[in-house]
């Protein structure tokens, strides 16, 4: 079974990926090694907890290369880390959100329902509970307040795009 990982040099991504090997998964990770954070620094972490790892340098907001990915591999399963972090930084560039965050996990979707992927799981942040003065958060909390574009692009509004578009493809396959 093939597993792919996106955003498998940043910090999290690079454990799962490191976990999923010591299982005996077979691991395809991807990363676009923006500057955000350091580009080295990704590729030490990479160098030294996964070793074996097949990494490409792919940007999931790029279509194409993500299609000719599903395309030239058997993907079973889909871990979804990649991101464009920083909330702070939402504010001085706010394209590199929508870009990587919503064009890129919408790619990653159509690619998974393109090529029959059996599961996808998505990663999302704690930014998204905004607002909520509810404390811990909960995954059943109500996340409609967003105090950043970061937190929008991962939180209620791409949550329910992502619901229509999965229900209109289920639509689409069940005619």
């Amino acid at each position: 079974m093939t597993i792919l990982v996106t955003g498998a040099a940043g910090f999290i991504g690079a454990y799962v990926c490191r976990a999923l090997q010591a299982r005996g998964d077979s691991v395809i990770g991807i990363d676009n090694y923006n500057d955000y954070y350091d580009p080295q620094l990704k590729r030490d972490r990479v160098s030294a907890l996964c070793r074996g790892l097949d990494l490409q340098t792919l940007d999931v907001a790029d279509k194409p290369a993500l299609d000719a990915l599903f395309a030239k591999t058997k993907i079973h399963q889909v871990v979804h880390l990649a991101a464009q972090a920083g909330v702070r930084y939402s504010l001085k560039n706010p394209y590199a959100y929508l870009h990587s965050n919503w064009t890129g996990f919408l790619n990653i979707l159509e690619a998974c329902r393109r090529h029959n992927v059996k599961h996808l799981a998505y990663a999302s942040s704690s930014s998204v509970y905004g607002a909520n003065a509810v404390a811990p958060f909960a995954e059943e909390q109500t996340v409609d307040q967003p105090l950043s574009l970061y937190a929008a692009s991962r939180g209620e509004a791409w949550f329910k795009v992502c619901r229509c578009t999965i229900s209109t493809r289920i639509a689409e396959t069940l005619r």
